[in-house]
């Protein structure tokens, strides 16, 4: 990691850039990877599964024998925690339910708001080289909670052409059974436009590699919704003199190991613990399965010295991170200054991997800057919002005047009319 001190203000945007793994061609190698699932459908997905991942699929749904017997090759002690996990999950996102009012804007016009599921939902699940069932859990109970009728799942197999078992126990625990043996870009364009296997869904949800994650762009173009742009993960850390060196370096080497093109970055108004945490972080790695993979984000991950806390709170600000760590002693105070993040955590025993796993709240969340303008995935992200209006004969009267003179100024005739004739109605009795 690299130690920058005191930087101008004039660098900060050079230092919030995130790194990127160059990939040529990437829309057009996706563009193509999309045309050929909507031509060839299942076929293709079954040649693209092979030739990128190498996995030889029969049948693409995982079957009902599949699922119970994977329930069998999970833990109970790992059964046992994905259940506190589930419970704190579903707690959280079942407070999100909110009712709305109907309101009466002026005398005679109600307006309301309805919230209705969206009925059909894809959710993506990497994997790879780290399956991520977590992500199962957070895309999975608030689409249940929110009651979408269908909900379709994609996740990749391995080269024995089977699921994760642990993916396959939380899916069956959530109570999802639509499960497809399918990654990468073919996924998202199978959801996106439907297989004769895989229906095609209205909204597709979950993170993924540069070729997931343009994929998802892609097919917002044609129709389908996304939950947000969603790259690699990152982590920002704001600690303080007091702030514990051996923890900062375990939260930042947890994300620095999700892969080679994450970025993680502590800032501070205190020289000593740069280098603590530099220390600290050459120390554990050693020890960490995924040290290679580490190794390459903390390349381009930084440990930068600042004037003073309001300086490091502005660059946050700017930086927007996916995760904030808040490790300081006037945490709360801090935390109220944050305008730009998608989820904080706060005090030196809020780690980040409570956040991933089993706090409650959701991990799914806006990276590469994209915390300033799109929130994380909560229940809303499962819900379309449709207004409603029921105006009277008084709310006409009342209001009709207005929509004349505006509709007039628009040179908009037929508006104008709308109103006129009913006005004109009730005039004559």
């Amino acid at each position: 990691m690299k130690i920058i001190l005191n930087p101008v203000r004039e660098d900060w945007d050079l230092l919030c850039t995130r790194p990127g793994i160059e990939v040529t061609d990437l829309e057009s190698t996706v563009r193509d990877i999309i045309n050929s699932v909507r031509s060839d459908k299942d076929n293709a997905v079954k040649s693209l599964s092979k030739k990128f991942d190498g996995t030889t699929i029969g049948d693409l749904k995982v079957s009902v024998i599949e699922l119970i017997e994977a329930e069998g090759l999970v833990t109970d002690e790992l059964k046992k925690a994905i259940g506190v996990a589930y419970r704190n999950i579903e707690i959280f996102h079942s407070a999100q339910f909110t009712t709305e009012r109907v309101v009466e804007t002026s005398k005679g016009v109600k307006c309301w708001r309805k919230n209705v599921p969206i009925e059909k939902v894809g959710l993506y699940i990497p994997g790879g080289s780290a399956p991520l069932f977590s992500t199962l859990l957070m895309l999975g109970i608030p689409a249940k909670i929110a009651g979408c009728r269908q909900i379709v799942v994609c996740t990749p197999a391995g080269k024995n052409g089977k699921v994760n078992p642990v993916i396959l126990y939380t899916a069956k625990l959530i109570g999802l059974n639509e499960i497809y043996k399918v990654g990468g870009a073919q996924a998202i364009a199978a959801m996106a436009f439907g297989t004769e296997s895989i229906p095609k869904v209205y909204k597709i949800f979950g993170p993924g590699n540069q070729y997931v994650t343009k994929a998802k762009e892609m097919v917002q173009l044609s129709g389908t919704a996304i939950d947000m742009p969603a790259g690699p993960s990152e982590v920002l850390v704001i600690a303080d003199g007091m702030a514990n060196a051996e923890f900062i370096a375990a939260d930042l080497l947890s994300q620095a190991e999700h892969g080679p093109d994450s970025q993680v970055i502590m800032i501070t108004d205190n020289q000593e613990l740069t280098v603590k945490v530099k220390n600290e972080v050459d120390k554990q790695i050693e020890f960490l399965p995924r040290r290679d993979i580490a190794m390459k984000a903390l390349e381009n991950s930084k440990l930068i010295l600042l004037p003073d806390m309001n300086a490091c709170i502005d660059f946050s600000n700017s930086y927007a991170p996916e995760h904030l760590i808040i490790s300081t002693t006037d945490a709360h105070k801090i935390a109220d200054k944050v305008i730009n993040a998608g989820s904080v955590f706060l005090g030196q025993y809020s780690c980040e991997s409570a956040g991933d796993y089993a706090s409650g709240t959701n991990h799914t969340l806006p990276t590469n800057g994209f915390a300033r303008n799109y929130s994380g995935v909560s229940l809303d992200s499962y819900f379309r919002k449709i207004t409603f209006q029921e105006v009277s004969a008084e709310g006409i009267k009342n209001l009709g005047p207005s929509i004349e003179i505006m509709a007039e100024a628009e040179n908009l005739k037929a508006h104008r009319n709308a109103v006129s004739f009913r006005l004109k109605s009730l005039q004559n009795g």
